[in-house]
């Protein structure tokens, strides 16, 4: 019994509590940008893989380095480093379905700011 239990959380792996996964291509709600949320090292990186053209401030190419764990099923939450602005950021992400939710806030959590995305895969 024992090694039947071993097995069954060795093929499950250490994601499997997490119903919803970030991985993917993702739509920002504005329709301005999509990105790529994948593994990079450690952590997980969002790259912009399309950016609208006009859009200030944006390029593709830009990347979010996020340090984030699992807190429940399709919430995490941690931290996230923005390089082409020099900026660490709380945040959180909650993923439903084909649609997630990131909120990013600075200055001890004083400037908060939320954004929807929808799943392109």
């Amino acid at each position: 019994m024992k090694w039947i239990l071993v097995s069954i959380i060795l093929c499950l792996g250490p994601n499997s509590a997490m119903a919803e996964d970030i991985f993917g291509q993702w739509s920002r709600g504005d329709g301005n940008a999509r990105v790529k949320i994948d593994q990079c090292g450690a952590n997980i990186c969002a790259t912009n893989t399309w950016i609208k053209p006009g859009t200030p401030k944006e390029k593709t190419g830009d990347k979010l380095v996020m340090t984030i764990s699992p807190a429940s099923d399709g919430k995490y939450s941690g931290t996230a480093f923005d390089p082409q602005r020099d900026l660490t950021y709380k945040i959180s992400v909650d993923v439903k379905g084909n649609n997630m939710t990131t909120k990013g806030c600075v200055l001890a959590g004083l400037l908060c700011k939320g954004v929807q995305w929808t799943r392109l895969d």
